[in-house]
């Protein structure tokens, strides 16, 4: 396992922290997972593993079909809620208790004594994971792992995770093409640039403290509003005639914002706008393009570090692609990053193909 040029890849940014994140359900984010797991046994590395959802049930709770298990290795620590204990297919050895709680019981820390399979169900707000990740720090984990959960991306934001993998393939549906398009869509969404300094200077206040900046052309502060970036529309248009050239939006960035944010554009061209990282938008990738192709920028406090992405070319519902016509043309499109089918390849290193 350690031949995997995904794992290499993790290895050589020496990594503390990593979200998995899948494109849609069903792309491989659990088969991606389950690799990195077994890299990181094989190479003897401490693994502190916890999720932002829930992962490794029996079947999807969406479509109500099999899912692959979460498979954890003897001597990883598991951050989980503790009610899913008792489907554990593997002996565990509770550790500690945490003080986050969740929907599905406290959230306990436990050592893997044995390899097997076990349901994972972490904190869901992002103050409790970063509780979670440094009691996992505390208990010597050399690496954390944060799985990820459908509709929601803010695991992968560098204010939690240091790099991310992007998990993506056939489920997306429409074929190879179709795959590549969504997929260079959400990377575009996710790896907007990271401000220049001067610019990420001027906006820290804001991004420490929450609300809303506004600056003007001079670089002088209009306004720091203490509103949250979801209703921040109405706040915003009263400094339409203030000449803004700049806006630090602390907080998630949604469609019912956008429309006001366009047309403060075309009243003030060259309107700069800065996110705390991509994980804060929530707009389609078309009303990025539109902003940027009518002279906006869209920046990042943080820029978020894609490690790697793989591909599943499987579909439980049909739309199968060939894997290898799959992986060669996402390693054409995605050339700045490793590309891996990491079923592919642990195929191949069990063969003792090296990689």
């Amino acid at each position: 396992m350690s031949g995997s040029a995904l794992w290499r890849q993790i290895r050589r940014r020496g990594l503390t922290t990593l979200a998995v994140m899948g494109m849609s359900k069903n792309t491989g984010k659990t088969v991606a997972l389950n690799h990195l797991l077994a890299c990181a046994a094989h190479d003897g590395v401490a693994i502190g593993l916890t999720s932002i959802g829930r992962d490794g049930e029996e079947h999807d709770q969406v479509f109500e079909i099999p899912k692959p298990p979460v498979r954890v290795w003897p001597g990883s620590i598991v951050a989980t809620a503790r009610d899913t204990l008792a489907r554990a297919r593997v002996r565990c050895k509770l550790l500690a208790a945490s003080g986050v709680g969740s929907p599905m019981g406290e959230i306990v820390l436990v050592l893997v004594l044995e390899h097997g399979t076990m349901e994972v169900a972490g904190a869901s707000r992002a103050a409790d994971q970063q509780s979670i990740i440094g009691q996992l720090r505390q208990s010597a984990c050399a690496l954390i792992v944060l799985d990820g959960a459908l509709g929601r991306s803010q695991h992968a934001s560098p204010a939690v995770a240091e790099g991310m993998i992007l998990a993506t393939g056939a489920a997306v549906g429409g074929g190879i093409g179709n795959i590549l398009r969504k997929t260079r869509e959400r990377l575009a969404m996710l790896e907007i640039a990271q401000a220049d300094a001067q610019t990420a200077r001027r906006c820290r206040p804001v991004f420490a403290r929450g609300g809303v900046g506004v600056w003007d052309r001079a670089g002088q502060l209009v306004a720091h509003l203490d509103v949250a970036t979801l209703n921040a529309a109405a706040a915003l248009r009263a400094f339409a005639d203030r000449a803004p050239a700049t806006i630090a939006l602390s907080g998630a960035v949604g469609k019912r914002l956008w429309p006001t944010l366009r047309q403060l554009l075309a009243d003030n061209p060259g309107l700069t706008l800065v996110v705390g990282d991509g994980t804060k938008l929530f707009i389609e990738h078309a009303d990025l393009r539109h902003f940027r192709q009518h002279g906006g920028r869209v920046l990042a406090e943080r820029r978020i570090a894609i490690v790697g992405i793989t591909v599943n070319p499987c579909a439980p519902h049909g739309g199968d692609v060939v894997a290898a016509d799959l992986l060669d043309a996402a390693r054409r499109a995605f050339p700045e990053h490793q590309v891996s089918d990491v079923m592919r390849e642990h195929e191949l290193i069990a063969s003792g193909v090296s990689l």
